[in-house]
């Protein structure tokens, strides 16, 4: 079985469920995969990060001091003077290897060419095409909650993250700025500022939608600084150290008695050694 170097993992603790964990703090492994693609990359003034692909159909905006709590937008387009075809958004609070698997099926997706990054879901039965974005989630225990009109939901064991799909017409506009997408997905505790979720709009291609529920589902841990992570974050998951601990230093009556249960030393005995001096002749015996 291969152990992993501990030398390697960003983290003293592993986070499950990992929808439970939280941002890493670490930005370049979701950028990576666009940057191996030869993306132009540029920053504000504000330190927001701006990756347009050599193409300009696809642009990615990383937004610490944006508007809104949208950390991510991810958009596409046919026109790049028209407006998107599809958006994808992460918050500030959204495990950043979501978003990391998000940008790795795009760079698969964009290598492909149009017809996949810009593959529109089955308009004729969209709802088959969403099924299969939440296989990953039925597999890993995700339930069916009550129908409601015009949604489908699901969540997970603990009820700790939801993902919730919905049918119907839908402004285009909204999407792109609200909550009000085809695609919701949530996570964390109720209340507080832990609470993440990612949003994507109705033609965003099924792969790449699907790309987010099998990461949000997985069942591997996440490794955390357990002191960066948010109280309610840390009271909810269930934390593992990343070293197993050390077994404590023993007591001076540990040691007292570890000496009691030794053996008694034997007794010592003197060996006769070899001379190379002359003994005396004994006496021959009487017959």
């Amino acid at each position: 079985m291969f152990v992993p170097d501990t030398e390697e993992i960003d983290g003293d603790v592993y986070v499950f469920p990992r929808y439970l964990a939280g941002t890493s703090w670490s930005v370049d492994p979701a950028l990576e995969p666009l940057q191996a693609l030869g993306f132009d990359f540029s920053s504000d003034d504000c330190d927001n990060t701006y990756a347009i692909s050599p193409d300009h159909r696809v642009r990615l905006g990383f937004l610490p001091e944006g508007e809104d709590d949208g950390l991510w937008r991810i958009n596409a387009y046919r026109d790049r003077f028209g407006p998107p075809v599809w958006g994808v958004s992460f918050n500030d609070a959204a495990p950043t290897e979501f978003v990391t698997a998000f940008t790795t099926a795009l760079a698969r997706a964009y290598t492909a060419g149009p017809d996949a990054y810009l593959a529109e879901p089955d308009l004729k039965d969209p709802e088959l095409g969403a099924f299969d974005a939440v296989v990953p989630l039925i597999k890993n225990g995700w339930q069916f909650q009550h129908p409601r009109w015009g949604v489908m939901e699901l969540q997970a064991p603990d009820g700790m993250a939801t993902c919730e799909y919905t049918t119907g017409h839908l402004d285009s506009e909204k999407e792109l700025t609200t909550l009000g997408a085809r695609w919701h997905l949530w996570g964390g505790p109720k209340n507080g500022y832990a609470r993440w979720y990612a949003t994507a709009t109705t033609h965003t291609p099924i792969p790449l939608v699907k790309a987010i529920t099998r990461s949000v589902s997985d069942p591997a841990p996440l490794p955390r600084w357990r002191d960066s992570m948010p109280s309610g974050l840390r009271k909810a998951a269930q934390l593992t150290p990343v070293l197993p601990p050390r077994p404590p230093a023993p007591t001076p009556l540990d040691v007292q008695r570890i000496a009691s249960r030794r053996p008694a030393a034997l007794p010592t005995t003197s060996v006769p050694r070899w001379s190379t001096t002359s003994r005396p002749a004994l006496p021959s015996p009487r017959r």
